[in-house]
């Protein structure tokens, strides 16, 4: 196993409950939800109403004015995360070091408004009269791309899109250019805006909480009956640990064991036996050279989806067997809605939280037991607790899975 440490050291966060990481990891701890009637389009025609929507996001605070009329609602969303992470990071860039610093974001959805706007335009006015300030975001690493412009990183620039596990995906590669020398700091974000596009897709597909049951995300509960759609934008600064040292960093964690596995079952389904959730689990586990003793939290993926919460609560209790009960396991989006590939940095950003707050996030609205989901959920309230390694899972349908073990960096 490569043993070069990779370090975090510097957080941004823009999320539906809380912007900047204080106010984040204070909303956290009060198990205050940012999900919320939906006020940026009209929702008359749904029978859904709500999201994890940003409110009260102004970019010009952290980006100023200029140039924000060319950046669509996801770029303003990432650009503000980075200049949030590199401002705490105090990582400065000029032309001595552009080449040793990248970006890699994970996004699946932010490009749909852009998309289906431009073709709208050329569709109703056609071609010679569409609006060519819409073309640039239609594609999909327009977001990534607007970080490293602004912000003059030249080391390298990839957009990861692989869904649900988009941005533990986007982690993993990043490491890996770090690893082999090839970099030595990163920008890792993740990015999901909220649109009438995106949200007319799931609701279609009958993916909404609401849509057969109470409009409510509860993961893990016997109410449980669908998502409720969120948005944000969260990054990361990871460095290679001497590059950090060397210029006097503060560092908050140690990169550990990562592992991600594509189960290749059904597209829009999930596997019977959580295959690759499983797998992705061990790989992590195996990386990192801990034990099941020294995990102290579970960051779950669970969205309030009937068969996500369950074959996650499987998956846990196949790996760590009967240790499983002793473990506490928590889901964030019962705060902040699914907010797809953004989701894994949304609980990285959580996670380390915990570790400096000593805290574990509550499952919100868990209530009613299901007796195929009997771990132990941090019920409600948060917990106070001293936490040092967490696990972070990601998967859903279509057969992406990551797992991502974060250590307190002492």
């Amino acid at each position: 196993m490569n043993t070069k440490k990779i370090v975090v050291t510097g957080l941004g966060v823009i999320a539906p409950n809380g912007i900047g990481k204080d106010q984040f990891w204070s909303s956290l701890k009060r198990g205050e939800s940012g999900i919320k009637p939906i006020e940026r389009f009209d929702t008359g025609q749904f029978k859904c109403k709500k999201a994890g929507e940003i409110h009260g996001f102004d970019p010009a605070r952290y980006l100023g004015q200029k140039g924000l009329r060319s950046l669509e609602r996801s770029s303003r969303l990432l650009c503000s995360a980075a200049k949030l992470a590199l401002d705490d990071s105090a990582l400065n860039i000029d032309s001595n070091n552009t080449d040793d610093i990248g970006v890699c974001t994970g996004t699946t959805l932010s490009s749909l408004w852009n998309v289906a706007e431009f073709d709208k335009g050329a569709i109703q006015d056609g071609p010679r009269f569409t609006d060519p300030a819409l073309f640039p975001g239609t594609v999909m690493n327009a977001a990534s791309s607007q970080v490293s412009i602004r912000f003059n990183i030249q080391g390298f620039n990839t957009t990861i899109s692989t869904g649900f596990s988009s941005s533990i995906d986007a982690l993993k590669y990043a490491m890996d250019f770090i690893r082999l020398r090839r970099i030595k700091a990163v920008l890792v974000g993740g990015v999901e805006s909220l649109s009438l596009v995106n949200y007319s897709g799931f609701y279609r597909l009958g993916y909404f909480a609401g849509l057969r049951g109470e409009e409510i995300s509860c993961p893990f509960d016997r109410r449980r009956n669908g998502i409720i759609l969120g948005e944000g934008a969260s990054v990361i600064v990871i460095e290679d640990e001497d590059h950090a040292l060397q210029r006097g960093a503060n560092i908050y964690a140690r990169v550990n064991g990562i592992g991600n596995c594509f189960d290749a079952f059904k597209m829009g389904k999930y596997h019977p036996e959580a295959k690759g959730l499983k797998e992705s689990i061990r790989e992590a586990m195996r990386n990192s050279e801990l034990n099941a003793s020294e995990i102290d939290y579970i960051s779950a993926s669970a969205n309030s989806v009937w068969d996500q919460d369950r074959l996650e609560t499987k998956a846990i209790k196949n790996v760590f067997g009967k240790y499983a009960y002793n473990i506490p396991v928590s889901s964030i989006k019962s705060m902040i809605g699914e907010t797809f590939s953004a989701g894994g940095l949304f609980q990285i950003a959580a996670s380390i939280g915990s570790m400096y707050k000593g805290f574990i996030p509550p499952t919100l609205n868990y209530q009613d037991r299901d007796d195929d989901c009997d771990l132990d959920y941090v019920a409600n309230e948060s917990r106070i607790t001293r936490i040092n390694n967490v696990l972070i899972n990601n998967h859903g349908p279509g057969g992406s899975n990551a797992s991502f073990i974060l250590s307190k960096w002492n």
